[in-house]
């Protein structure tokens, strides 16, 4: 399967047997996305070593969970480029973290309690979010994950993205002024 060709169906298939256990299947489905989700992951993160990581990690939760698709989580693309988005999230906070975790830094200590996020995605609501965030661009949804998820401020931001503060200020902005219509719908 040629990634340029892979289209939905094709994903859809590939995800129903990896749910099965399928291993030819989620080699076929590692070699259709493989590359566009290290793409993200390599863009979020900046570094080769952890977009490697997230892909890996990405796949192996795709791998245990791929039961768990279903069509009102979005596209099979999108739903799995999600996956890869919030492992590279997550691995981005976890070296921050690691990074300032000495006793010379404890006022950055960050609460790892449930944010509004995630309890907006826990709510009914959560397919509609989902739905809405997928509609917006990549680096707005980036930037209002990694700041309003990820607690990042808009200058952690600006370097994460590699963009100047003011037009990484425009992306937040835009993108919850497009969420706000989009759930007001």
């Amino acid at each position: 399967m040629n990634p340029g060709q892979t289209d939905q169906e094709d994903l859809m298939r590939l995800l129903f047997s990896v749910a099965h256990q399928d291993r030819k299947a989620f080699a076929r489905l590692y070699e259709a996305i493989a590359s566009r989700m290290f793409g993200l992951c390599m863009k979020l993160a900046g570094q080769r070593e952890l977009a490697e990581e997230a892909l890996q990690e990405a796949f192996i939760q795709i791998w245990h969970h791929a039961g768990e698709y279903h069509e009102g989580r979005g596209t099979p693309m999108g739903w799995m480029m999600t996956i890869a988005r919030y492992r590279t999230l997550d691995l981005i906070r976890s070296r921050k973290v690691r990074q300032t975790a000495g006793d010379d830094h404890l006022e950055h200590v960050e609460d790892q309690r449930a944010g509004p996020l995630d309890d907006s995605l826990r709510n009914a609501g959560s397919a509609q979010l989902t739905g809405c965030l997928e509609e917006l661009t990549d680096v707005q949804r980036d930037s209002i994950l990694l700041s309003y998820y990820r607690g990042f401020t808009h200058e952690e931001l600006a370097q994460a993205l590699s963009s100047p503060i003011g037009t990484v200020k425009s992306w937040i902005r835009r993108g919850l002024l497009a969420l706000k219509r989009c759930l007001e719908q």
